[in-house]
């Protein structure tokens, strides 16, 4: 006859279970989304062949010695997730010379393309907005994903361990829905009604990604956009009260407030739909304004709205002379720096608002209280207990 087991022993048997779990973390990392992500795919999508700015020096200098296509001076936060978990830097996903290396591609990959917006370019050029980086969507990574899976994974059941036990970093989408809205002259009042369009297609990948397999999500906030040197630049007020006390843009912070909170709303639905899922909501947006309130306190003594690196101006911020570009210039210590080349941050800064989601109290539900293991409950045998 079996016998019930002692609440006790119950409870030893999941704090094991939890600990071998949480010991094992994450076996691979994907990431998506754009210029906070891209780690080189830019520059092969290039028809003509042109070399995009971010491909010459400095950039990479702290970390790589060399330029590989990220937007900073080094490692971006998908970099610096996966190597938290012990993991290598997921590969860009589509250089030529990774075609049929499982065995490395099963530990992540990077989709994320700078310029990438949620959603498609269809829905802006109707409405006369062009990017001029990429046509690269959202739904154009989901979908090469969807593409290399089954290269990644040679059975049903090998393919649903390698969901259940990888995290996927879904990008800061929506930030270049904006800005390239903005600079294709449109006002916030013709912005504002499409930001719930873009935060329900930001939900909708989720789900998808859930019911394709996947167990654990990261869905980061934007940034706050009216801090960055390029926003303080292209859009100075002589006004005042346009600026809080730290120097920002008020009128773009709550645009990307607003986008916040409707992507938070939308994410409490995906999780009444998948209760079984970590849908993790990384607030990468205060985790940054912290850095913005009082740089100095956390050892970046060249400040957080001038750029290291750029072609001079009040915040070193020139649309004709950007980071990398002839007639820029870069800082001699970028870890003294919150901003990188005008609309990214440095290695450092990044560092700082990785262990702020990880560690810290940045993430609903919280980083540092799952493991894979939470994910799986529902099939686990102590769940049956």
């Amino acid at each position: 006859m079996a016998v019930a087991p002692s609440s006790s022993f119950l409870g030893v048997l999941i704090l094991i279970a939890s600990i071998g779990y949480a010991a094992a973390c994450y076996s691979a990392v994907f990431g998506f989304g754009d210029s906070l992500t891209d780690a080189g795919n830019l520059i092969r999508l290039e028809p003509d062949g042109t070399v995009p700015h971010m491909y010459f020096p400095p950039y990479g200098e702290t970390y790589f010695d060399r330029p590989t296509g990220r937007c900073s001076d080094g490692r971006l936060i998908v970099d610096l997730i996966a190597q938290h978990y012990g993991l290598p830097l997921p590969p860009p996903s589509i250089p030529a010379s990774l075609e049929g290396d499982k065995n490395r591609l099963r530990a992540g990959v990077n989709f994320g393309v700078v310029g990438s917006r949620a959603l498609d370019a269809q829905f802006y050029e109707q409405r006369d907005i062009f990017d001029t980086v990429t046509n690269v969507s959202m739904t154009d990574q989901l979908n090469w994903f969807k593409e290399m899976l089954p290269s990644l994974c040679s059975s049903p059941h090998d393919c649903k361990e390698l969901l259940d036990g990888s995290l996927f970093v879904l990008g800061e989408f929506g930030g270049n829905d904006y800005t390239h809205s903005l600079l294709s002259g449109k006002g916030i009042n013709v912005i504002r009604p499409f930001i719930p369009i873009v935060t329900r297609a930001i939900a909708q990948a989720v789900h998808e990604l859930v019911e394709l397999g996947a167990r654990t999500i990261m869905i980061p906030s934007v940034l706050p956009l009216g801090c960055a040197a390029s926003y303080l630049t292209y859009y100075p007020s002589p006004n005042p009260d346009d600026y809080d006390e730290l120097g920002c843009l008020i009128w773009v912070n709550q645009m990307a407030s607003y986008h916040n909170q409707l992507l938070q709303q939308q994410l409490a639905h995906v999780r009444e739909l998948h209760p079984y899922a970590n849908i993790v909501f990384a607030d990468i947006y205060n985790a940054a304004m912290e850095l913005y309130q009082g740089p100095g306190t956390f050892g970046f003594s060249g400040g957080a709205l001038r750029a290291c690196c750029g072609g001079g101006g009040p915040y070193n911020f020139n649309p004709s002379a950007q980071c990398g570009n002839e007639g820029a210039r870069s800082c001699d210590n970028p870890s003294f720096y919150v901003n990188w080349d005008g609309y990214h941050l440095t290695e450092a800064a990044y560092q700082f608002i990785t262990t702020a989601l990880l560690e810290g109290p940045y993430t609903y539900p919280r980083m540092n209280n799952l493991s894979p293991f939470d994910s799986r409950l529902q099939t686990s045998p102590l769940a049956q207990i």
